[in-house]
């Protein structure tokens, strides 16, 4: 299976039940009208955590019944994170919708070691860019959490990506290691990852999934770029996930796809329990909705 684009996902979904969802700090506008869409849409049923008579005063705006139970109060942001935490460990929820709080703020709580929810080794982010020029969604890892991963750390970035697309139903995901150069070169360490990478994906580390690197960008999303560099792999033009060598390149890929390429942008923060929408604050209700249909799609 691949997936074209926002809406073949979501067409997807029409006959899966609502998944439940906890909302951190829920007292926000533009995150009440995404939930609210999703609620309408069948995708989710949303728990509301945060500044109750606010969260209240937006959905009567909105035009929204809440039904009874549906909020539960929250002072700050440290108690907002601390509280949608507590009801995921709780089995309150399938989901981690971030709203008004700062993402480091809701990380903290889903990371500490008594009372958090995380489970693996490394948590990675994930965008999901729907992006005009390609003929399907890419998915650029690691944009968000995991600054300069040495080898090991990629390996578990990459594979939570390659699981991630299990979950929305990809057979063998095809992976590129992204560089600057097609060739392992010594004083370009990235190459020697991304060799490595490669290696392990083919004798199965990762489960059914293709692996290709070192390879750039173009080679990865350009047939005609690969044929006249005579680059010969099934990754080749035809890429599904994007393994950046860093955070900064990860972050100026994606932003560069979702604003000067007029891409659509979805992301998810994987390695908890649950999948975590984690949009910026100024994200439009749009790419919060588009959030919460990735993570709705992965339960």
């Amino acid at each position: 299976m691949v997936i074209s684009g926002f809406p073949a996902l979501k067409a997807s979904l029409q006959s899966a039940p609502p998944k439940t969802a906890v909302v951190a700090a829920a007292h926000d506008e533009h995150t009440l009208q995404a939930v609210f869409a999703a609620q309408r849409d069948g995708l989710i049923r949303p728990l509301l955590v945060g500044h109750q008579e606010e969260i209240l005063s937006i959905a009567r705006r909105l035009g929204e019944k809440l039904a009874s139970g549906q909020v539960v109060d929250a002072a700050d942001d440290i108690h907002c994170a601390a509280r949608s935490v507590d009801l995921i460990r709780a089995g309150h929820g399938s989901m981690l919708i971030k709203g008004m709080l700062p993402t480091g703020t809701l990380l903290k709580a889903v990371v500490n070691r008594e009372s958090g929810i995380r489970t693996g080794s490394v948590m990675s982010h994930v965008a999901i860019l729907d992006v005009p020029s390609y003929h399907k969604l890419l998915y650029i890892t690691d944009g968000g959490m995991v600054v300069a991963p040495d080898l090991e750390q990629k390996r578990h970035i990459l594979q939570n990506a390659i699981n991630f697309c299990r979950f929305l139903g990809y057979d063998c995901p095809k992976a590129a290691a992204l560089c600057a150069v097609e060739t392992v070169n010594p004083s370009m360490p990235e190459t020697i990852d991304a060799a490595a990478l490669k290696e392990a994906g083919g004798q199965g580390d990762f489960g059914p999934c293709i692996v290709e690197g070192p390879i750039s960008l173009d080679l990865a999303t350009d047939r005609e770029a690969a044929q006249v560099k005579r680059y010969h792999s099934p990754v080749a033009g035809d890429a599904d996930i994007l393994l950046a060598p860093s955070i900064s390149a990860g972050n100026l890929l994606g932003k560069s796809l979702y604003g000067l390429a007029g891409g659509e942008m979805a992301g998810v923060v994987l390695g908890a329990s649950v999948p975590i929408t984690v949009n910026s604050r100024g994200a439009t209700a749009e790419e919060k909705y588009w959030s919460i249909l990735i993570c709705a799609a992965m339960n």
